[in-house]
């Protein structure tokens, strides 16, 4: 779910939903700031996304 450019629906497509970098980007986001991000899916109830984030103290370093 946190690769780039991830369709969890096969049937979704450039042209009718997104380019699935938004979870990609989320991750990497958090990940910079020593955080973590998780995510919960029920059927036919959706998706959440739950972000957990350090208070105060120094970002992880950047990693390439």
């Amino acid at each position: 779910m946190f690769r780039p450019f991830f369709r969890a629906d096969r049937s979704r497509a450039r042209a009718t939903g997104g380019l699935g970098l938004g979870l990609a980007l989320a991750k990497r986001i958090v990940d910079a700031h020593g955080g973590e991000i998780m995510l919960e899916s029920a059927p036919n109830e959706g998706t959440r996304a739950r972000v957990r984030l350090p208070i105060g103290g120094e970002p992880a370093p950047l990693s390439r």
